[in-house]
C-alpha cells in the first residue's frame, strides 16, 4: 500500500453540499499516483475489479457498498458476471474530491483483509 493510500484510508469523508471547488486534473493526477489501476476518464475517478465468478463478484459489490454506505459517499457500480467497476465523482460539487479517494482506497484494502 502506496504512503498515500494509507493516509487515505484513515481518514473518514467530510459533508460535501457544495461551494468547495473540485480538484484540479494536477491533484487528481497526483492522489491516482497512489491508487493502484485507478484512472480519471470521463469526470469520474474508477477502476475495475475481476473475479473468478458472480458470486466473488456480488461479494466484492455488496462489501463496497457498505464501505460507501458508511463514509455517505455513493459510487456508481456497473456489475458483470466476473467484474465490477466502481466509479465515484462527488455530486455536489460535479467534479472530483478527497472524499472519492478516501473511498477508493478503502475499497482497495479489501484486498488486503
Amino acid at each position: 500500500m502506496s504512503e498515500i493510500s494509507e493516509g487515505l484510508v484513515r481518514k473518514k469523508c467530510k459533508p460535501c453540499e457544495g461551494g468547495v471547488a473540485p480538484m484540479t486534473e494536477t491533484q487528481i493526477g497526483h492522489m491516482l499516483k497512489g491508487l493502484s489501476g485507478w484512472e480519471y476518464k470521463n469526470g469520474l475517478v474508477q477502476k475495475t475489479y475481476k473475479f473468478k465468478n458472480y458470486h466473488e463478484t456480488m461479494a466484492f459489490v455488496n462489501a463496497s457498498a457498505w464501505i460507501s454506505h458508511r463514509e455517505d459517499h455513493h459510487p456508481d457500480i456497473a456489475v458483470g458476471y466476473s467484474q465490477a467497476t466502481i466509479a465515484y465523482m462527488t455530486h455536489a460539487i460535479k467534479g472530483i474530491s478527497e472524499n472519492d479517494f478516501i473511498c477508493a482506497a478503502k475499497i482497495d484494502a479489501l484486498f488486503d483483509l
